[in-house]
């Protein structure tokens, strides 16, 4: 297992990983462009809540965007939404270059690790691993997402399924030095801290509004933290 430490010292750097892109944000018209963030994954990000509910602009892309504009009103900005409800890696792999590349992002979020658990972790593995390689070759920059919770998981127990693929995709990201949102090890502070998971969950695996908001917040400080 890789420790924090060695994550903290060898995983992209939040203060200067999307300076390139801060730039492009703050620029003014006519000098701006459009900026594409893509996010990539399963029904998470694709926004269902209670099955077969999809709420939309409850879900992390389209509060992502909001806190953007927010603090880049110059800024034309695209968050778009590639996410397939009940697809896992090896699936959304597939679908990469199609999907995604053909996009032209700026940045790619990738969020597969709630329904990576019904396949191995090696193929999981090379999954994500050829996902970020695709990105990564033409430039653009990538940020992994551990997993929201799941109720009948034990977010306490590091040997539970989702804890291992989450610990793979902090691996991934250390070793691909790119970007990770910890949005698992977040909701297990939360828990650490005597909270209910119960109350940011609009089923067992798909998060509400305010389970939303905690995965928005270890998301938003990569755009947020870098000066041009």
């Amino acid at each position: 297992m890789i420790s924090t430490l060695l994550l903290a010292m060898t995983l992209a750097n939040p203060k200067t990983y999307l300076q390139p892109i801060a730039v492009e944000l703050e620029k003014a018209w006519p000098s701006n462009r459009t900026v594409n963030i893509v996010c990539h994954g399963h029904s998470v990000p694709a926004g269902y809540a209670q099955t077969p509910k999809v709420d939309t602009f409850s879900a992390y892309p389209h509060l992502l965007h909001v806190r953007l504009k927010e603090q880049f009103q110059k800024a034309v900005i695209n968050v778009i939404v590639t996410a397939i409800g009940g697809e896992n890696s090896v699936q959304g792999a597939k679908r990469f270059d199609a999907d995604v590349l053909s996009l032209r992002p700026d940045v790619v979020t990738i969020d597969y690790a709630l329904n990576d658990r019904g396949v191995p972790l090696d193929q999981t593995r090379k999954a994500w691993t050829e996902m970020v390689d695709k990105a990564k070759a033409k430039g653009i920059k990538v940020i992994l997402l551990t997993p929201s919770p799941d109720l009948t998981a034990n977010i306490l127990d590091p040997n539970d399924p989702l804890s291992q693929h989450a610990e793979q995709v902090r691996a991934i990201a250390n070793e691909e030095g790119v970007g990770l949102a910890d949005t698992y090890a977040r909701f297990k502070e939360l828990v650490q801290s005597g909270k209910k998971l119960e109350p940011y969950m609009a089923q067992s695996n798909h998060p509400n509004r305010a389970g939303h908001d905690e995965i928005v917040s270890v998301l938003l400080p990569w755009f947020l933290e870098p000066k041009p």
